[in-house]
């Protein structure tokens, strides 16, 4: 039997991120083929809160560079304590995920072989920062950014795409090419099959940290106006909302807490109408708990939910067809029932977070065994 590959996990340690490095923890704690070791980057002190913040009159623009100096402000934590890590020794491959907290460490990734993971690129989270508004000048900012994260993707041996849309803008705009780069969607830990849901008032559930990002208190607004009489409705979330009729609030979870799953137990459907994100793991965490989807088809999202089979997807910003989507399933509960049987299904078959660690692994022994010359990257 082969010695087992020592694995340095650097992770980025933000939002959904965090999710993502508990499901790769989990996979691999009772595995012997590997000896996983694991590196979170850790929010800025005050000094790195001061150089990340927006420039007054600049930041109208979307020319302050905020979205770059904040990533480089907290890629300077991982690259010092990638550096005393490295220093010690007994590490056989680093995965980092993603790029953007490892835009200072260039060099020390190519001390070894290395694994680059993401869900997205500067050139597609330019235009969906939740916080600020596109401009003709977002451009320039784009194209500020692009050689920084250019230099993290050059050091690696293997470049990993969560989606099709994030393979095609590393392709398109960061030169990355087969057979480097591949695609392969990180999912989620699979929880027991869920059980039949009952009869009952139908309930609503929204997953998100940031309510008003994420479209969370556009939700809670189309649900008081509308719906408040025919179902109820569950946010997850950890700020503050004004109690309303119906509404329930479950502000304790962290990201990879398992007591989400009972709260998705008692809901019949998962509406998240966000804008902005790319590949969201609360999509599905609900579609692997037995719940049909309704969003929008951004990012990743439309890869994610099979449009009138897992779930409704529905325009960005449109409240008329967001109500419509509801609706449809709350009148229809055999319907959302088998929309969640086929959603469980599709996470099975395309999102189980431990195939997809199966297959990362074995990259990560490939490259372990391989000659470091000659792979092709750029030197």
């Amino acid at each position: 039997m082969s010695d087992p590959v020592r694995v340095l996990f650097v992770n980025e340690n933000i939002g959904g991120h965090v999710t993502v490095h508990n499901a790769i923890r989990r996979c691999v704690q009772e595995r012997t083929d590997v000896v996983a070791e694991f590196l979170d980057a850790q929010d800025p002190h005050l000094a790195g809160k001061l150089l990340r913040a927006p420039l007054p009159g600049l930041a109208r623009l979307d020319l302050d560079l905020q979205p770059l100096r904040a990533q480089l402000v907290r890629s300077r934590g991982v690259r010092r304590a990638l550096a005393a890590r490295l220093a010690r020794g007994d590490v056989d491959v680093v995965h980092v995920y993603t790029q953007n907290c490892a835009l200072t460490s260039a060099r020390l990734l190519r001390q070894l072989p290395c694994v680059v993971t993401t869900d997205s690129t500067t050139a597609l989270n330019a235009y969906r920062i939740p916080y600020r508004t596109p401009t003709r000048f977002t451009r320039l900012t784009v194209r500020a950014s692009v050689p920084a994260e250019r230099r993290v993707l050059d050091a690696a041996d293997h470049v990993i795409a969560n989606s099709a849309e994030a393979a095609d803008s590393l392709r398109q705009v960061y030169g990355v090419r087969e057979p480097r780069l591949e695609v392969l969607p990180f999912g989620v830990w699979l929880p027991p099959e869920p059980a039949e849901r009952p009869e009952r008032r139908p309930t609503l559930v929204f997953v998100g940290h940031n309510l008003e990002r994420k479209g969370g208190n556009r939700l809670l607004r189309l649900h008081q106006q509308h719906l408040r009489d025919r179902c109820d409705l569950v946010l997850v979330t950890t700020q503050p909302v004004q109690p309303a009729p119906g509404v329930r609030v479950v502000a304790d979870l962290a990201g990879g807490d398992d007591r989400l799953w009972e709260v998705l137990a008692g809901a019949d459907v998962m509406v998240f109408p966000s804008t902005i994100d790319q590949a969201p793991n609360a999509v599905l965490e609900a579609a692997a708990a037995g719940l049909p989807v309704i969003a929008h088809p951004v990012a990743a999202v439309g890869e994610m939910v099979r449009d009138g089979v897992t779930g409704l997807l529905v325009p960005p910003e449109d409240d008329t067809a967001l109500l419509a989507a509801i609706t449809s399933l709350l009148d229809d509960p055999a319907r959302r029932r088998e929309m969640g049987r086929q959603g469980r299904r599709h996470v099975e078959q395309h999102y189980d977070m431990r195939v997809a660690v199966d297959r990362l692994l074995a990259i990560c022994r490939d490259l372990a065994a391989a000659p470091r010359a000659g792979r092709g990257h750029p030197a």
